[in-house]
């Protein structure tokens, strides 16, 4: 609580100190306790968030054709027609995640005709830079399975629904 006093001036309560209106300028900030607002608490990443960062970071990269095997598809695709399910956006990538850095799997599925190497090299350069943009952690290492190449005459695994 501050008690005004004549001419604008604000006193506070228990000190000799009057602030007038030369005392303390607009959008000037005290700070109160010192030191680097980064060290005053923590931050901590779940594992899940940065398995969606990598997920969409290497959905990105032209040539991966799906993220997850075969099988973790299919069980998404069942899982995304039960009423309430969603897309699963960390299928085919899992993360460990510490303090100031991560490693990341990642699965992929390539389309045909692609240089896997090329893809592979682009999805790692793409998942790193979002990761360490987004989070601050260091990616340490990004290992990449590709465990399907999707061939141009081949059904989706997830067909379309047969109602409009």
């Amino acid at each position: 609580m501050t008690d005004m006093t004549e001419g604008g001036s604000v006193r506070a309560p228990d000190t000799d100190k009057t602030l007038g209106d030369s005392g303390a300028r607009r959008g000037q900030t005290t700070r109160r306790g010192g030191g680097d607002p980064a060290g005053r608490g923590r931050t901590t990443i779940a594992d899940g968030v940065v398995e969606k960062i990598a997920h969409l970071a290497a959905r990105d990269v032209l040539g991966v054709h799906a993220m997850g095997s075969g099988i973790s598809r299919t069980f998404g695709a069942m899982r995304e027609r039960v009423p309430g399910g969603s897309k699963s956006a960390t299928r085919g990538v899992k993360a460990e995640v510490g303090e100031v850095q991560t490693a990341l799997d990642l699965e992929i599925v390539v389309d045909y005709g692609v240089s896997i190497a090329d893809v592979a090299r682009d999805v790692r350069e793409n998942v790193i830079a979002a990761v360490e943009r987004m989070t601050g952690l260091e990616v340490v290492e990004v290992n990449i399975a590709v465990s399907d190449v999707k061939l141009p005459d081949e059904e989706e695994d997830e067909p379309e629904t047969r109602l409009q």
